[in-house]
Parts: structure tokens; C-alpha cells; sequence
């Protein structure tokens, strides 16, 4: 009985080990807000755009607090349950300063395709409807930014020096419109 606590003492104080990239990582929990925009729904980790419009901000979202410097990666799978809309946006890095913007945005078509936004880039096939899908980015502040699904590196971007923030849910593109429900699940961060 004393040796299993040692040995859970000696885990517990154990870098975390993270899904992708090199490490050591320390996991690290951040604080988040919930946005809920247009006819966008928030329950936990359900996001919900319950309507057809191809116009407005529609968003259903957790926003993570801003980091400067250093890697970060983010991890977590999501689950789309329905999907009647096309062009929705899942994951998000955002920059926050110098000038404030989004920076990378991995969305999904109709019929499972999942893509950047910004360049248009296909990163992946398959997230359909029931299917979990897990999406992990690792960002070097001032160098790269990667993407990788399911495990698999999908698309390496540099990146400037700056302030940045995570976000995940369901966010209607410019050129998307919903409806769209998904879940995420296995929310985990960590920092190098």
C-alpha cells in the first residue's frame, strides 16, 4: 500500500506527456469564457448553431486566455452529431496582439472534409457525422504552428512573435452556414 503511493507521488510529479510532439510538456489548465453569438449554444462541451443563415456571427465557442512566448499545445477530439450546415469552423488560434485576427482555422465541410481556412488547405477527410475526430496543435511562439490529426502531421505554418489564444466549438465561416451540432471531449493543454 505504501509503494502505490510512492509510485502515484512519483507519476503525479512526472512531466505530462503529450499526444504529439517532442517534449518535456507540463500540463497546464487555463481559464476559458464561453461565447455564444447569433444562434450559437453552449452546453459543457455541446456546441449547437441552430440556424440555416448564411449571414451574421454565429458562434458557439470556449475561449481560452492569451499566451505570449514559448510552445503550447492543444488537444482534444470532437464528434459532430448532426450536421446539416456546411463550412464550420471546429478549432481556432487566434492571435491577440500585435494586431488582433484569426491566425490558423481548421473547419469541416458537408461530407467530412476538414480544412484550413486561410489558404484552403485539405488536412484531412472523414469527420463525419459520429466519427471522432482528435486534433492537436503545437505552436512555437515566433516560429511554427502545427497541425496534426489523429495523430498525424497535417500542415506545418511559421509563425511571428505575438500574443495568442486557443478556441474550439463551432463557429460559422464566412462562407458556411449551419445548422451543426458537435462535441468535444479530452480537452488537454500543455506548455514547453
Amino acid at each position: 500500500m505504501v509503494a502505490a503511493a510512492v509510485l502515484g507521488l512519483m507519476a503525479s510529479a512526472m512531466p505530462a506527456n503529450a499526444q504529439v510532439g517532442t517534449g518535456p510538456w507540463t500540463a497546464e489548465n487555463p481559464s476559458f469564457n464561453v461565447q455564444e453569438r447569433g444562434c450559437g449554444n453552449v452546453d459543457g462541451l455541446d456546441f449547437e448553431l441552430t440556424c440555416s443563415t448564411g449571414s451574421g456571427d454565429q458562434r458557439a465557442e470556449r475561449r481560452y486566455v492569451t499566451y505570449t512566448g514559448g510552445t503550447r499545445q492543444f488537444e482534444g477530439s470532437f464528434r459532430i452529431t448532426s450536421m446539416a450546415g456546411t463550412r464550420i469552423s471546429l478549432k481556432q488560434t487566434f492571435r491577440d496582439a500585435p494586431t488582433a485576427g484569426p491566425y490558423f482555422m481548421l473547419a469541416v465541410e458537408r461530407g467530412g472534409r476538414l480544412y484550413a481556412v486561410h489558404g484552403g488547405d485539405t488536412l484531412g477527410s472523414g469527420a463525419t457525422v459520429g466519427t471522432s475526430v482528435r486534433v492537436n496543435t503545437v505552436h512555437q511562439v515566433g516560429s511554427t504552428h502545427k497541425v496534426y490529426i489523429n495523430g498525424s502531421l497535417k500542415q506545418t505554418v511559421s509563425s511571428s512573435s505575438g500574443s495568442y489564444y486557443d478556441k474550439f466549438g463551432a463557429y460559422r465561416t464566412a462562407s458556411g452556414a449551419g445548422p451543426v451540432k458537435v462535441t468535444w471531449s479530452g480537452i488537454k493543454f500543455w506548455r514547453k
